[in-house]
């Protein structure tokens, strides 16, 4: 079952605990009201179910104007249709309530948040702010006030604001937002950049430092930067600082990584960190460096060598399209005997990448599997588990 589907389940309990409030209430009362009350409530539900949701809206605007109590189920309603991106409908619920001096604070509060939220699916960020800057003001509901503020102005691009605000979020809740802090410093820090203020970028660098002493993204920027001024070895830390912190970000930074050892003449120091990325990352870039390396200084023999024997600990396609390729642009032919070695680990390489991939698919999941089932372990589909036809497949 769907949210909506669920939801739509919901209301009618909603509807029902309220005029069962109502109805309560009326029997302390007299019977007229019961009745009025009754009648509206199934007059409404009786719209809904007919997908008329116009008519439904103004039986149920016009219950709030006879009891308090039935607010829930304006707010199951107004949630509804926001779920759904009837947001027009779900403003014009949670505006009535707002209107209403019938409520609590409580009630009052929250269809303001409500309402709030119904902005933002609109992209009315301005008067979303708005609201939410109210309750923040206010002390109510601030947590959920924050975040929506912080949403909003991320999606405005608006860093210094959302820096404050995620600040004031930390404070009240105590929740860390150090690491989103940091994020924000370097989209300043950016911005600044590409306007030429280096002072005010290094400043923003320094803040997202302090809110994330080990910020990869920081390191990134603050080795381009140097890069820029002509500050190699301070690039040359920085990027190497970024990459021994997080390997899976290697990829953003082994160009310009060896450009600069090349520049410099630092070969060992290539060689050295080099081995340290293959030992510690899981993609094949660092190995196909070095192995251009290798041919430059030592030629294409021994570089195919090296290749050869790493990729039979851990097999690649283009790890092995290299090693062709290196085998290919040696000088001299090969010995009857490299050639029997190079085919025997050529053979070995493919049967490992073909052995551990996956030759079945369901096609409706996506879930893949090595063998053939009758009925998908996943989404329990029966006869959609169908070979894949690729070059590892049938």
């Amino acid at each position: 079952m769907d949210e909506l589907s669920l939801l739509f389940l919901l209301l009618p309990i909603a509807a029902l605990s309220g005029w069962w409030t109502g109805r309560r209430a009326a029997l302390r009362s007299g019977g007229r009201r019961m009745t009025r009350l009754s009648n509206s409530y199934f007059r409404g539900l009786n719209y809904l179910l007919n997908e008329q949701p116009d008519k439904a809206i103004e039986v149920f605007l016009q219950i709030a104007d006879i009891d308090r109590d039935t607010v829930e189920t304006h707010f199951a309603l107004g949630n509804l249709f926001r779920r759904r991106g009837e947001v027009e409908r779900a403003i014009r619920i949670h505006q009535n309530l707002i209107e209403r001096g019938s409520l609590s604070n409580d009630q009052r509060t929250l269809a303001v948040l409500e309402l709030g939220e119904d902005y933002m699916r609109a992209g009315l960020l301005d008067r979303a702010e708005v609201l939410f800057s109210d309750l923040v003001r206010d002390g109510t509901l601030a947590p959920k006030a924050l975040r929506h503020l912080i949403s909003i102005y991320q999606q405005e691009r608006d860093w210094e604001k959302a820096i404050e605000h995620a600040v004031k979020l930390e404070r009240a809740t105590g929740e860390p937002m150090g690491r989103l802090i940091s994020h924000f410093e370097c989209e300043l820090a950016e911005l600044h950049v590409t306007q030429g203020r280096l002072d005010l970028a290094g400043r923003h660098l320094r803040n997202a430092y302090g809110y994330e002493a080990n910020s990869v993204r920081a390191g990134l920027i603050e080795a381009k930067l140097a890069l820029s001024q002509g500050d190699e070895p301070l690039a040359l830390r920085s990027f190497e600082r970024v990459a021994r912190h997080d390997p899976d970000i290697l990829p953003e930074v082994m160009r310009p990584l060896l450009e600069i050892y090349e520049r410099r003449g630092e070969r060992r120091r290539a060689h050295e960190f080099l081995r340290e990325m293959i030992d510690r990352y899981a993609g094949i870039a660092p190995l196909l460096a070095k192995s251009r390396l290798i041919q430059q200084e030592q030629g294409a023999h021994v570089a195919a060598e090296f290749l050869l024997t790493e990729l039979l600990e851990r097999p690649s396609i283009k790890g092995q399209s290299a090693l062709i390729s290196l085998c290919m642009s040696q000088d001299s032919p090969a010995t009857p005997e490299q050639a029997q070695k190079l085919l025997t680990g050529l053979g070995k390489i493919n049967l490992r990448l073909v052995s551990s991939a996956a030759t079945y698919r369901c096609n409706r999941c996506g879930f893949a599997a090595r063998s053939h089932h009758w009925q998908c372990p996943s989404c329990k589909s029966w006869a959609s588990i169908k070979p894949i036809h690729n070059a590892a497949g049938e």
